[in-house]
């Protein structure tokens, strides 16, 4: 595991907030209707960690913003299957989420973006799946 930075948590928090101004209403813009809500702050708090955790490691802006568009899509995307697959709903977020991304990828998008935004998508997808599994043996 990399050893980033310890960044003081109020100066996470300030950073996390220029990186996505927006981030708490992730959730409102995702859904489809108002039971969408809860899972989509479920996802929030699910990206949170990692987004702070990306910001310790003194990436270039344009890293961190391609990252946040990444999850953006990401957690649409979760919440889209969650709408068109019933059975999904039965199933928590963090669940869905490792479902969803593999060792090599994440879900593909639709409506589809090109190879090169797949491939730079699913490069954000791996990285989480790292930062998960990593988090998850953490408190094991």
């Amino acid at each position: 595991m990399d050893t980033a930075p310890i960044i003081p948590l109020p100066v996470a928090q300030a950073t996390l907030i220029e990186l996505c101004p927006d981030l708490p209403q992730w959730p409102q813009r995702w859904c489809y209707e108002p039971a969408d809500l809860a899972p989509g702050e479920r996802l929030v708090a699910c990206f949170t960690p990692f987004l702070l955790h990306l910001l310790g490691q003194s990436l270039a802006t344009s890293t961190l913003q391609r990252h946040r568009d990444h999850l953006w899509m990401l957690g649409g995307e979760i919440i889209r299957r969650r709408h068109e697959d019933p059975p999904l709903k039965r199933k928590s977020v963090e669940t869905l989420v490792r479902q969803l991304i593999d060792d090599d990828c994440g879900p593909l998008i639709w409506p589809r973006i090109t190879e090169s935004q797949q491939n730079s998508f699913d490069a954000t997808c791996r990285k989480l799946r790292q930062f998960l599994t990593a988090a998850t043996q953490e408190h094991e």
